[in-house]
């Protein structure tokens, strides 16, 4: 038997507010149903990962984003019985021209705009470990900034260890 891991990418809009965007999945299978995630999907054959994040977020919500501006937050290895295995690359974003709406209607029913610390709790857990990376990211980036050593952001998340950035992770 052939084992396989699918690759998916997940994109966090995030607005000069700190406020990300979330969609309302619709799913026929009801773990999934109702839960609120990042626009997100599969990568396809010989697709890059920032050509994947740009046609999914236009897919999904309507929005066009530019590879240059996908900034790399996180890397999850999800596994669970039941459910196949993958890798899911988390980006953000902070510049896209258009406003997001509701484009897949089949996949999804609404979209919002929430705080990173007040995450609404119909949230995918996949997309949790995502969002609890940006968050962290941010704040690191804060304490950088507040600090004075802005340009050692990347040194310092890098010095917290593999964990930071990846992220070995079970549905229960």
């Amino acid at each position: 038997m052939a084992h396989r891991h699918l690759v998916d990418v997940h994109v966090a809009l995030v607005r000069d507010d700190g406020r990300v965007l979330l969609s309302l999945r619709r799913d026929r299978d009801p773990r999934f149903d109702g839960k609120w995630h990042l626009p997100a999907g599969k990568v396809e054959a010989g697709e890059s990962l920032s050509a994947a994040a740009v046609r999914e977020v236009a897919e999904e919500i309507g929005v066009v984003v530019r590879e240059v501006d996908l900034k790399f937050v996180h890397l999850v290895h999800a596994v669970a019985p039941g459910v196949e295995a993958r890798v899911g690359v988390f980006f953000e974003v902070r510049e896209w021209v258009g406003e997001p709406v509701v484009r897949e209607p089949d996949r999804c029913s609404a979209v919002g705009w929430f705080a990173v610390g007040a995450l609404p709790g119909e949230l995918l857990e996949y997309a949790a470990v995502g969002l609890r990376a940006l968050g962290a990211a941010a704040g690191m980036a804060e304490a950088a900034g507040a600090a004075g050593m802005a340009g050692d952001a990347g040194a310092g998340a890098a010095g917290a260890g593999v964990a930071g950035l990846f992220t070995v992770h079970g549905w229960a």
